[in-house]
């Protein structure tokens, strides 16, 4: 059976813990032709077995709340049965949009459990957004909070509409749960039927439409528990917004795959010190976050507030070593890095026992065969990271949903992620940016993370994109748009102190020659658009423009 095949991959790699080589070796993804994660772990597995009255569940600050897997097992069919009565059916689409409140967790298992496909949406969306999901996605149903109705004014009006904490002319969501506790699927779930699907976060281009089956995140998430290092009965927080793919990594599937209480920490605007005390005081024993956030943990005193932690890792974007040696001090802890992808689960990391390169991202995980490609398919030191599809991992999406609702082919021998790494000796991969966004400037190859990462050292800089700046000579010179810390002016000794900053850490062909303050463009889900920075410069180059706000290095005769 299926929940058999899918307890016995978990339980290798459990037994593995620890032992890298072993796992990679050793571990297959488990065979199965139906597979109904909701029905056949969460309910039979978790709510029903020796953890059904453990948390499965915990949030404090705003909206707290607690549920055990019992009560969200039982919960989860009666908004399920309650959908239903609103005429949802298996393969419709529901926008789901809300925060992190308990309706959230109770929504996915419910949809799961009637078998329709889930749409994650941030509550940052704006109409335009929503517009787009509602026609590309071919939305039938949506989960909302009351307060945000407004942005769905003029939508499809034959859509369900469901409001937590109520909306008019919307159904309640309370309501739903006067529907019996009892849940009778309409039939068995075909591992390979539709179950989430994903709008990316559109960095270079316009969203694309990432469909994920019944397999696919749920048991391609066993990969990230292994990552995490989540063990039965673990108090587990991830800092990530409901909408995007990191939260289902694990705010979902990879702590429940372990068996592990997912906590959360709603704050208004999220405060490190806090987020140090709730974490102290509640006893979290793994801990994930950007590296956005991990930067700005280091800003304060870290030491007191270990407490619990057992495991600390990173994703979402490439961290500073520099934050990694701090950490290292304060707790005497190292934070491991994983890579992924909206499209795939964790694919590439640093893994409990390993010992961590600083920089690196890590090594090929269990179940994934990565190479790094050129743009004829010859393997190669650096290039593009590809998954090989013969077979292909489990935990790669089924593909990319077009405009027709057609699904564009994989490809044959690789999929390609757009993002570019090196690999050493050892088999530790580095990450060197998006495929997009490395450039050239006089015949050389320009990574703009390596860049960034120098410059977010200097204490005037809070965030940095480097781009190519066209040059008649050059070809192009490496530019960075900054965003300055909180008081530091962007004047001539400002911009002065970070070139000699850059002369001191980077080899001349390396060095960012431009610099400008300025407003970083970005997706809604916080990530840096470079393409739209590199073409404000190529058309100030046609126009033979410069910012007002820029200062280039001949701007410094003390440079020479």
């Amino acid at each position: 059976m299926s929940r058999e095949a899918f307890r016995e991959a978990r339980d290798f790699l459990f037994a593995h813990r620890g032992d890298y080589a072993a796992a990679h070796r050793g571990f297959r993804w488990p065979e199965m032709q139906h597979f109904n994660y909701a029905l056949d772990w969460f309910d039979a597995e978790l709510a029903a077995g020796p953890l059904g009255d453990a948390e499965a569940l915990r949030i404090v600050g705003e909206a707290a709340a607690t549920r055990s897997f019992a009560q969200l097992s039982a919960e989860s069919s009666r908004i399920a049965n309650g959908l239903r009565d609103l005429g949802v059916r298996r393969g419709d689409r529901i926008l789901l949009m809300l925060g992190n409140v308990a309706p959230l967790w109770e929504t996915m298992l419910a949809a799961m459990k009637l078998g329709a496909v889930v749409i994650p949406a941030t509550t940052l969306l704006t109409p335009a957004d929503l517009r787009d999901r509602f026609e590309r996605g071919r939305v039938r149903h949506v989960v909302a909070n009351g307060a945000d109705a407004a942005k769905f004014e003029g939508l499809d009006a034959s859509v369900t509409r469901v409001a937590v904490g109520g909306a008019a002319g919307w159904q309640e969501f309370d309501a739903l749960r006067e529907a019996p506790a009892a849940f009778t699927p309409d039939g068995p779930t075909p591992a390979t039927d539709p179950m989430l699907l994903y709008f990316t976060s559109g960095t270079t281009a316009k969203p694309k439409l990432v469909l994920h089956d019944q397999r696919s995140y749920p048991v391609g998430h066993l990969i990230t528990m292994y990552w995490i290092g989540l063990r039965p009965g673990d108090l587990h927080l991830n800092i990530s917004s409901p909408g995007w793919a990191k939260h289902a990594y694990s705010c979902l599937f990879a702590p429940w795959n372990a068996g592990a209480t997912v906590f959360i920490n709603n704050q208004p605007r999220f405060d490190a010190r806090a987020t140090l005390e709730s974490m102290l005081a509640n006893g979290v024993e793994t801990f994930c976050a950007p590296p956005t956030v991990w930067r700005m943990l280091v800003q304060g005193e870290m030491a007191p507030f270990r407490g619990r932690l057992r495991e600390l890792v990173s994703a979402g974007e490439p961290l500073n070593p520099e934050v990694i040696e701090h950490v290292q001090k304060a707790w005497g802890m190292t934070i491991r890095e994983g890579y992924g992808q909206t499209e795939t689960t964790l694919q590439i990391g640093y893994f409990p026992g390993q010992s961590v390169k600083p920089g690196a991202m890590g090594h090929e995980a269990p179940g994934y065969r990565i190479r790094l490609l050129d743009p004829e398919d010859r393997e190669v030191g650096e290039g593009e990271v590809a998954i090989l599809l013969d077979p292909p991992p489990m935990g790669l999406m089924r593909g990319y949903q077009g405009d027709d609702g057609g699904f564009a082919p994989l490809g044959t021998l690789a999929y390609r992620t757009g993002d570019v790494a090196t690999k050493d000796k050892d088999g530790a991969f580095t990450y060197v940016g998006r495929a997009d966004d490395v450039f050239k400037a006089s015949d050389y190859r320009i990574s703009p993370f390596e860049l960034e990462s120098v410059l977010v050292e200097h204490p005037a800089v809070a965030e940095a994109a480097v781009v190519p700046a066209p040059d008649a000579v050059r070809l192009a010179v490496p530019k960075a748009y900054l965003v300055l810390a909180p008081g530091v002016e962007g004047d001539r000794d400002t911009m002065l102190s970070i070139f000699r900053h850059l002369r001191e850490r980077l080899a001349p062909f390396k060095r960012v020659r431009r610099l400008e303050v300025y407003d970083l463009p970005k997706t809604i889900s916080g990530k840096i658009r470079r393409v739209e920075l590199r073409q404000e410069e190529e058309r100030r180059f046609a126009a033979g423009a410069r910012g007002e706000a820029e200062f280039r290095e001949e701007d410094f005769p003390e440079l020479r």
